[in-house]
């Protein structure tokens, strides 16, 4: 379990290692890009299945055993791109962790969209800081100084969290929009307002009205201390039903015909209808949720 965003990756390894002495048919894991990057060759030469939850970083499934359930960093970066011009935005600037794959996989993406769209002049300013920052004061001087409109921010929640409140202590007059890894940013404050009208790209909103979603969100609550699930959760809990559907397709517990069943397979999840192309990469739909009033809502696209 890495759920901790810095953890290490000769940890990874080594609890990788662990289950491997323990005879594991397939793995699931890691959760973050760097642990993820740190196992995909060693599950290769083990030869066995591997699906990571939430590890994004684009070169995760470059190996054939390799899965995953989550968006891909480029993805990511596309889509927002083309969010951002769609719904008109002026001006942009993004902040993003120079030290995280994610973040820069993703801020690179959006960067390389906004070009080939003819775009490239909405973007006037980006700032960076590290995984261990927690004051941004002179990053977003520098965004304020710069007239943006709009800030983008590649990250985790953790990080997202500060940003947002001192956006606002700040006094910036900017929207901000986020990656994926916003999910479960709500946690993180102890004012919402400062995330009101925050906007990030998801494939799962706990608010979601339909019986699937409902039913997970009062199981998860009801065993987990009315903690509210995010899409780390979501994803996670389609990876294992993703797993099921592989072995009842394949019949076996050989690791071809797991990798060959993994792209026939459709699974309804949590997070939408589920299936894989040959890339290892998921075909399914995200969905931009904007915070009001301290929950999460779906987003009209205009």
């Amino acid at each position: 379990n890495f759920q901790d965003d810095e953890a290490k990756e000769d940890k990874a390894v080594n609890a990788y290692n662990n289950l491997m002495d323990s005879g594991i048919n397939v793995f699931m894991g890691a959760v973050t890009s760097g642990s993820s990057l740190a196992l995909t060759d060693l599950t290769a030469k083990d030869n066995i299945l591997q699906i990571t939850p939430s590890g994004s970083a684009k070169a995760i499934t470059e190996n054939p055993n390799v899965f995953r359930l989550c968006f891909t960093d480029p993805l990511q970066g596309k889509m927002i791109a083309d969010f951002v011009v769609d719904q008109g935005y002026e001006s942009v600037a993004v902040l993003y962790n120079n030290s995280d794959e994610y973040s820069t996989g993703v801020y690179e993406a959006f960067k390389e969209e906004l070009n080939a769209a003819g775009k490239s002049d909405l973007l006037v300013n980006d700032q960076s800081f590290t995984s261990d920052d927690v004051d941004f004061t002179t990053q977003l001087t520098q965004i304020k100084a710069s007239g943006a409109k709009l800030i983008f921010v590649p990250g985790y929640y953790e990080a997202a969290a500060y940003i947002a409140k001192q956006v606002k202590d700040l006094g910036l007059e900017v929207e901000i929009v986020g990656s994926d890894g916003w999910d479960g940013v709500l946690g993180q404050v102890t004012d919402s307002s400062v995330l009101d009208g925050v906007v990030f790209l998801t494939p799962f909103y706990p608010t979601d009205p339909s019986e699937k979603v409902q039913n997970f969100v009062k199981a998860y609550q009801a065993k987990y201390n009315n903690a509210i699930p995010d899409q780390f959760a979501a994803d996670s809990y389609d990876s294992v039903y993703v797993l099921k559907a592989a072995f009842e397709k394949a019949g076996t517990k050989d690791t071809a015909d797991l990798i060959k069943a993994m792209t026939e397979i459709s699974v309804d999840g949590l997070t939408g209808q589920i299936s894989f192309d040959v890339s290892g990469d998921p075909i399914k739909e995200a969905k931009f949720v904007v915070i009001e009033n301290g929950a999460y809502q779906t987003k009209d696209i205009d």
